[in-house]
């Protein structure tokens, strides 16, 4: 983590809580994708949490992670400068984070920047890469290059068209989950309050 001294205590545990999510084999393949997907010319990092943290952090490969699922001149990150000033760093991470939504990855699978850029929290980050993933795998647009077997495809709504005669048989209908008035009766039932009749 940049700029931060030991944790102690509660932080400590929290810390290590979060740092068990982190799972080394997903890391492997993000990395395998993240290179056929922006073309096999980068260097790997090398295996380690803090390894792929310090791959990812200033925030060029993972915009150009996402411009490379979009078709040429229709990239959403424009300029993707290559920087050591952490604001500029941080700047390329948010932008990722708006173009990852607005592709269509979920807000909740969406990590916060301090994530990436401190380390807190690197399970999120490969949440949010497996999300991205998962939509470019979806969307099958011709943009995602890979494995299709590394991501699951998320599943689509199935739109029912239903005609006016459909709609209006529908109604007089009563759904079996609404019960049915056929064989039962109140008979032999004493009102509220009065003894049973034993015979």
């Amino acid at each position: 983590m940049a700029n931060r001294g030991p944790s102690y205590g509660l932080s400590r545990e929290v810390q290590a809580k979060i740092e068990q999510k982190y799972d080394t084999d997903l890391e492997q393949r993000l990395v395998d994708w993240i290179v056929a997907q922006c073309g096999g010319n980068m260097e790997r990092p090398q295996s380690g949490r803090e390894n792929f943290q310090k791959w990812l952090m200033d925030g060029t490969i993972i915009c150009r992670l996402i411009n490379s699922l979009y078709p040429r001149g229709k990239e959403p990150i424009k300029k993707i400068p290559e920087t050591q000033m952490a604001f500029k760093q941080m700047e390329k991470i948010s932008q990722f984070l708006q173009a990852a939504e607005s592709y269509g990855v979920s807000t909740t699978d969406i990590f916060q920047t301090v994530d990436l850029w401190e380390g807190k929290d690197m399970a999120a980050v490969q949440r949010t890469l497996m999300a991205l993933g998962s939509v470019a795998v979806t969307k099958d647009d011709g943009h995602y290059r890979g494995d299709r077997d590394w991501f699951n495809r998320k599943a689509q709504g199935y739109r029912r068209e239903f005609s006016q005669e459909q709609l209006r048989q529908g109604q007089s209908l009563i759904g079996l989950q609404m019960g049915s008035n056929r064989g039962a009766s109140q008979a032999g039932m004493t009102g509220y309050g009065m003894h049973r009749q034993i015979m």
